[in-house]
């Protein structure tokens, strides 16, 4: 064999035993992500104290999502309430450890709190580590089957006689809006001291229904209502439908213009993450990656789906970067749009303030 032929034989060998050595460099190396998540422990805050919906799925989100992490750490539960979850927002944005070993559960509109001038919000939504949420909210306007009102089209002819808490965002915005933004005639009366008493009242006559429950929450609280047809939906009040109610209307499909659409995309788009999970800022994209995929796997296992269903709340997961598309359309709304949701906003809680209360006469 001539010195050209060895030395073109010596070549090949080192070719093979260097291509071999770098596969078995690779198949052996260890995943970094798995090594750091390996035997430690992470913490789930909840902005909320315990024994609400917001608590109970988070612990239950901490029994499930370690299996699917790589490494398995275990994650440990912890609350944290304050001003409806924004101080664990406005921790986990300015103390929160950044590498990935923290996740919080917030509530669905503090994201949108900094747009509209909310006192205390001190973070910028679009620089957490979004992992996604376990589900959508839909709210609807629903008539008492008694009622006159059997139609979307007729709230704005006749109107609805409806029955509120007197608290709580949903049910002072959504009324307000619709009157100012479709021309509807939903005359509200406030007051009521819980969602049952409001349900009583439609049973007894006082009023003619109710202008935003969660429709999850009907379906749950009054199974006999939905069966025997006692409850009629006029309207949905989100972005999309939920899928028990194909055939009823969004109420955002009766905007006059598009500016009327963009606000009333600006108050509805809080409710498609309703149950949100999200970690800090500057989290390395391997590791938000591996979250966000195991906060996805585990809204998909069927263990988890178990143990959650008898929580109120449909499990209809989205994931992580919907959340941030959303928040990024959003806060790319012009100003006007913003100034007119706000000033919405605030009138809605003067209304409130002097609505009907119940046993005063019927508008």
């Amino acid at each position: 064999m001539g010195f050209a032929m060895r030395m073109s034989s010596v070549r090949v060998t080192l070719f093979f035993f260097f291509l071999v050595a770098g596969s078995a460099s690779a198949f052996s190396a260890p995943d970094p992500v798995e090594a750091f998540y390996r035997g430690k422990s992470m913490r789930m805050i909840i902005g909320y104290s315990s024994g609400g919906g917001y608590d109970a799925f988070a612990r239950m989100l901490a029994r499930f999502m370690g299996r699917h992490i790589p490494g398995e750490p275990t994650l440990v539960a912890q609350n944290m309430p304050g001003a409806g979850s924004l101080l664990a927002t406005n921790w986990l944005y300015n103390a929160a450890p950044r590498d990935g070993t923290v996740i919080v559960a917030i509530n669905r509109g503090i994201a949108f709190e900094p747009l509209t001038g909310g006192q205390g919000a001190q973070f910028e939504p679009l620089k957490f580590g979004w992992l996604g949420s376990l589900g959508k909210e839909v709210n609807v306007t629903l008539a008492w089957h008694l009622s006159p009102t059997k139609k979307a089209e007729d709230l704005f002819t006749r109107g609805l006689i409806a029955g509120g808490t007197g608290s709580g965002a949903d049910s002072a915005i959504y009324p307000a809006l619709m009157n100012k933004l479709l021309g509807a005639k939903i005359h509200l009366i406030a007051g009521y001291p819980g969602a049952n008493d409001v349900n009583l009242a439609m049973e007894r006559g006082e009023i003619e229904g109710r202008p935003s429950p969660s429709w999850t929450s009907m379906r749950i609280a009054r199974p006999d209502w939905l069966r025997d047809h006692k409850i009629i939906p006029l309207w949905q009040l989100s972005l999309s439908k939920h899928r028990d109610l194909p055939e009823v209307p969004l109420a955002i499909d009766f905007a006059r213009n598009e500016e009327d659409r963009q606000i009333m995309e600006f108050f509805f788009a809080r409710q498609e993450m309703s149950r949100p999970f999200l970690t800090s800022p500057d989290v390395p994209v391997d590791r938000l990656n591996a979250l966000r995929r195991a906060f996805m796997k585990t809204a998909y296992d069927p263990e988890f789906i178990e143990a959650t269903k008898d929580q109120d709340v449909d499990l209809d997961p989205i994931d992580g970067l919907a959340i941030e598309a959303l928040l990024r359309k959003v806060y790319a709304s012009p100003k006007r749009v913003v100034d007119r949701a706000t000033e919405i906003a605030q009138s809605a809680s003067s209304e409130l303030a002097n609505a009907p209360k119940p046993g005063t006469s019927k508008p």
